[in-house]
C-alpha cells in the first residue's frame, strides 16, 4: 500500500511540475500577443506615410517610374511567394490550415513559383509542392528581430526578381480575427492592385500645403516601394506571431485545464488510499489489542 502511495505521491508532484510550466508558457505568450499587437498599431502611422509619399508618386511620377519594376510585364509571369509559419510546436492546426490555404490559392496562377518560408515546422508541409525552395528563414525570437528578417527578405526578393522573372509577389500567413481566434489570409504586395491605387489616388493630402518631389523621381519611388515593402512585410510576420502565440494560449489553457482534472483525480485517489491505509493500521491495532485482552481473560 506504501509503494502505491508513494507512487501516486510522485504522478502528483510529477503534474504539479508540468502545471508551473504550463503556467509560465500561457504567461509568456500573453505578454506576446500584446508586444505584437503594440507593433502592429505602432506601423499605422508610419504606412499612412508611406501611402502619401507613394500617392505623390502616382501622381506626379512620369510613365517611366510609374512603369518601373511593379507592373505586370507580360513575358514573365513568375510568382514570389513568402509564408509565414511557426518555428514551435504545441500550436494545433496552424501550419496545416495556413499551408492548405497557400496552396489553394497559389495553383490558381501560372508560371514558376518561388517560395520563402519563414518557420521550420511549415517548411515540410511546403516541400512537397511544386515551388522553388528559396532560402530558408526561422522565425525572429523577438521584436527586435523582425527588422533585420524584413530586411533580408527584400534584398533577397530584390536580387531574383530580376535573374529570374519575378514580378508578382505575396505574403500568407496567419492573422488574428479575435483575441482567441485567428485565419489564413494573404497580401498581394507586387504589382499594386488596382482598386487599391484608384483609392490610393483619391485620398486627399491632409494640409494645404501640397507636396513636391525635389529629388530624383525614380529614386524616390523606388525607396518608397521599399519602405511599402518593409512595412507590409513586418506587419504580416508581427501578426503571424501574434496568431502563433494565440493558438499557443488556446493550447496552453486546454492543458492547464486537463492537468487541474488530472491532479483531482489523483489527490482523490491519494486521499482514498490513504484513509484506506489508516483504515486497515487500526483495524490490525483493533485487532491485536482484542487478541491480547482475550488471551488475559483466559489466563
Amino acid at each position: 500500500m506504501s509503494n502505491s502511495l508513494a507512487n501516486l505521491q510522485h504522478k502528483i508532484n510529477s503534474a504539479c511540475d508540468l502545471q508551473s510550466v504550463v503556467r509560465t508558457m500561457k504567461s509568456m505568450a500573453a505578454v506576446n500577443i500584446t508586444q505584437y499587437e503594440n507593433a502592429v498599431n505602432s506601423l499605422s502611422d508610419y504606412h499612412q506615410t508611406v501611402k502619401l509619399g507613394l500617392n505623390v508618386c502616382f501622381h506626379k511620377a512620369n510613365s517611366l517610374v510609374s512603369e518601373l519594376h511593379y507592373k505586370v510585364n507580360n513575358n514573365h509571369k513568375n510568382i514570389g511567394v513568402i509564408a509565414f509559419g511557426s518555428d514551435q510546436g504545441f500550436v494545433g492546426q496552424f501550419n496545416n490550415l495556413l499551408s492548405n490555404f497557400l496552396i489553394e490559392k497559389v495553383q490558381t496562377y501560372h508560371g514558376e513559383k518561388y517560395l520563402w518560408a519563414i518557420g521550420e515546422c511549415i517548411q515540410p508541409l511546403l516541400s512537397k509542392v511544386d515551388m522553388h525552395i528559396e532560402k530558408r528563414h526561422r522565425l525572429p525570437i523577438s521584436l527586435d528581430t523582425i527588422p533585420d528578417l524584413v530586411g533580408e527578405l527584400i534584398l533577397e526578393i530584390e536580387s531574383q526578381r530580376e535573374k529570374k522573372g519575378i514580378n508578382q509577389l505575396f505574403v500568407f500567413y496567419n492573422k488574428p480575427t479575435s483575441k482567441s481566434t485567428y485565419a489564413p489570409t494573404y497580401q498581394k504586395l507586387l504589382p499594386f492592385d488596382q482598386n487599391w491605387k484608384d483609392e490610393l489616388l483619391m485620398t486627399q493630402w491632409p494640409s494645404r500645403s501640397l507636396p513636391e518631389l525635389l529629388n530624383d523621381k525614380e529614386t524616390t519611388f523606388k525607396a518608397l516601394i521599399s519602405e511599402y515593402l518593409f512595412v507590409s512585410i513586418y506587419k504580416a510576420c508581427a501578426e503571424s506571431l501574434a496568431s502563433d502565440n494565440t493558438c499557443r494560449l488556446e493550447s496552453m489553457l486546454r492543458a492547464e485545464k486537463n492537468i487541474e482534472e488530472l491532479l483531482d483525480g489523483l489527490n482523490q485517489n491519494f486521499r482514498h488510499k490513504r484513509q484506506t491505509s489508516i483504515d486497515e493500521e487500526l483495524f490490525d491495532l483493533v485487532a491485536g489489542c482484542e487478541a491480547l485482552l482475550e488471551k488475559t481473560y483466559k489466563k
